[in-house]
């Protein structure tokens, strides 16, 4: 189901910085909406090709963990930093910038020899994709205002729905059909000519830069990018290796990293330098709480790809377009209830979301109750009816989730604290897919017996149960943040 990890968007342009155009460049924002079609096509598109990349690369669980969140890690990691330079050296250059390593990074995933290979591309791919995101929500703000603003991110929401449908249904079929024999490489080398067709379209685009030249904290990056790394590799290594001493070192160091990061953009901010993170955010009990709560629902999305990639596919030998067409449903469900969830929101009040909430994890755990029940004898498309309310439960939980948590701070900080909830939109999509993937690769090589669908099957309930458990937090702390906002602790701000 799509996810709308990117729903946040990054800072917010300052009234200044707002370009008042004659006509609004409808020809551009066609260009902007390719870019933030392939930017969230990758990030879905890699869940149906998964059992073909392990059995052309002979690649672990492990590392096809790591082919679906090193692009999350890095996106996220570098996306706070991504807009700045944006604000800093125009937009459009750096969407060009973007797209051009976005491309780049895509023949090299499509002509991966190994999954090492592959690996680092979608490391670099996520890089890109960071730097070029943030360039599509801050141009429709600056060049768009009014009624056409509010047109222009609607489209901008239905094409990013599209996409992460597209992503399932197109991206099977593309593995399906095996085109040139290629395989899955297709779903990346297709980005090569939309990429050059982006960058030569381009100039349709006009630039625009911050009237203030923000300034560049490429410490704080390093520090927060090299401590969630040393955290999650070991996460999806550490059970296949035994759990050496220098994983158990790392996770260590990682953590020790992240404190160190948090002690220096204090200092920056003393010292009266832009910190990447302002760490009074997290200090807010709000924000906070709406903080652990986006990191508990995005961590449930890609892992249930994952998971239900797996079974579906390597357990119950569905092709990918069949796969592909399984998710279809669940996306539409997720499309159609996010079109509907700010009315609710507008009529029910904050409430709707904690109810929201409880349904998606009753649902989650009625489809763990499925799977378990039916165990080697499950046929896939009977879960098809309950995976359309999770992907409903979703779609009315997530974008007013994101308005709800943006809704505890004040307007000064909102700018920072978008761009915060982005970076924790990703961070919580990759060591979801660390975790659950490291519970269902250890029940997969612990389970017995010569019937594979059976092993897959419970696989799939084990790694999924840590799913419900967080959907159930998460519906308990949404429960408590909806009363505090309902009450006066912070408004649901209106957004284009």
């Amino acid at each position: 189901m799509p996810d709308c990890r990117a729903a946040a968007s990054p800072p917010v342009p300052n009234a200044a910085d707002v370009a008042v155009t004659a006509r609004p460049p409808w020809l551009g924002l066609a260009v902007l909406l390719l870019a933030g079609f392939v930017t969230i096509f990758d990030l879905f598109v890699v869940n149906v090709a998964i059992p073909s990349m392990q059995a052309t690369l002979d690649a672990s669980l492990a590392q096809v963990g790591l082919v679906v969140a090193g692009y999350e890690l890095a996106f996220g990691v570098l996306l706070i930093a991504g807009g700045r330079l944006g604000d800093r050296h125009g937009r459009r250059r750096l969407f060009v910038v973007g797209m051009a390593g976005f491309a780049l990074a895509s023949a090299l995933c499509g002509l991966a020899p190994d999954a090492g290979v592959l690996i680092a591309a979608r490391v670099l791919q996520g890089l890109a994709a960071a730097l070029l995101f943030p360039q599509v929500y801050v141009s429709i703000r600056v060049h768009f205002q009014g009624a056409a603003a509010r047109r222009a991110f609607g489209l901008l929401g239905m094409t990013l729905g599209l996409a992460a449908i597209a992503g399932q249904v197109l991206g099977g079929w593309l593995v399906h059909a095996d085109i040139a024999g290629l395989g899955w490489r297709t779903i990346f080398l297709i980005n090569v000519p939309i990429g050059v067709l982006a960058i030569a379209m381009a100039r349709l685009v006009p630039e625009s830069r911050a009237p203030e030249r923000p300034t560049l904290d490429w410490g704080g990056v390093a520090l927060v990018g090299a401590g969630l790394g040393l955290l999650l590799v070991p996460l999806l290594e550490g059970p296949a290796h035994g759990w050496p001493a220098w994983m158990r070192i790392a996770l260590v160091a990682g953590a020790v990293l992240l404190a160190v990061f948090a002690r220096q953009q204090v200092r920056r901010r003393l010292r009266g330098q832009d910190p990447l993170v302002d760490m009074r955010l997290l200090c807010d009990r709000q924000f906070a709480i709406g903080g652990v709560l986006v990191l508990l629902v995005y961590s449930t999305s890609s892992s249930f790809f994952l998971c239900f990639a797996l079974l579906v596919q390597s357990g119950f030998g569905l092709d990918p377009l069949a796969a592909g067409l399984l998710f279809a449903p669940c996306s539409v469900g997720f499309v159609l209830a996010s079109l509907s969830a700010p009315r609710l929101v507008a009529r029910f009040g904050p409430g709707a979301l904690a109810v929201a909430a409880v349904v998606y994890a009753v649902s989650l755990a009625w489809l763990v109750g499925q799977v378990y029940s039916a165990g080697g004898a499950l046929s896939p498309a009977h879960l098809v009816p309950t995976l359309v309310v999770v992907g409903a439960a979703q779609g009315l939980i997530m974008t007013p989730l994101l308005n709800l948590v943006l809704g505890t701070v004040d307007a000064a900080r909102a700018g920072m604290a978008s761009g915060v909830v982005s970076t924790l939109q990703q961070v919580g999509a990759a060591f979801g897919v660390a975790i659950v993937g490291m519970v269902f690769g250890a029940a997969l090589s612990g389970a017995v017996g010569d019937d594979l669908r059976a092993r897959y099957a419970d696989a799939f309930v084990a790694g999924m149960a840590c799913n419900v458990a967080a959907a159930c937090v998460a519906a308990l702390l949404l429960r408590l943040l909806a009363r505090s906002s309902g009450q006066g602790g912070g408004t649901l701000p209106s957004r284009a």
